[in-house]
């Protein structure tokens, strides 16, 4: 399986004098766009680190997913998902040819969004072939439309990135007990049989 980001996020996008705001950085300076790339890079490092740890994307992009065999129950490897724009069957040569979208449907959810086949079941891949999954997955498609918490979780890790910027003792992956409580309700809950509900790390 192969998962591949095809519209990745443009600086644009990115909160940049908000997050200079949040910093309570000084304005009015000549030099004040100097730290520009930096708070971008840490901005950027924030939001990678915030996805997968929930495993959502923040701002709207588009996905191809690649699978050389239907799993079981075909569910998106990324939520919450917007539209599935396409499923196309890929042959041995790499002439795909598109599953009509009458077929399938979309089973929405906020966790594990999945796609459920229609009628009699998936079309057979063709021996040494493929299928891609084309999706849309995000919050929104700019930064006001992230619901408050998330947002704030990732100026809270960016900022603390920001700080501790020359730090080399701190424990890979990880963050603030600030951002991890904010983070808690959007992680993917785990059921298992006789147990009360989990959360996968």
């Amino acid at each position: 399986m192969i998962l591949h980001e095809t519209t990745p996020v443009p600086d644009s996008a990115l909160p940049l004098e908000a997050f200079k705001a949040h910093l309570r950085l000084g304005t009015g300076f000549g030099e004040a766009s100097l730290q520009d790339a930096v708070l971008l890079a840490f901005l950027r490092a924030s939001v990678a680190a915030i996805e997968s740890r929930i495993g959502k994307a923040l701002l709207q992009r588009d996905y191809d997913w690649h699978l050389s065999a239907w799993p079981a129950v075909v569910t998106l490897p990324v939520a919450p998902v917007q539209t599935v724009v396409q499923v196309a069957l890929v042959s041995p040569t790499g002439a795909e040819t598109e599953v009509p979208a009458a077929t399938y449907s979309l089973a929405p959810d906020s966790h594990v969004p999945r796609l459920v086949p229609l009628g009699s079941g998936w079309p057979s891949i063709a021996t040494g072939g493929s299928v891609v999954l084309r999706f849309t997955a995000g919050f929104g498609a700019v930064w006001d439309d992230l619901p408050a918490d998330l947002a704030q979780a990732v100026f809270l890790l960016a900022a603390h990135y920001y700080e501790y910027r020359d730090e080399t003792r701190l424990h890979a992956g990880c963050m603030p007990f600030g951002v991890v409580s904010l983070l808690d309700r959007y992680r993917v809950p785990r059921l298992g049989l006789g147990r009360s509900a989990e959360w996968r790390t």
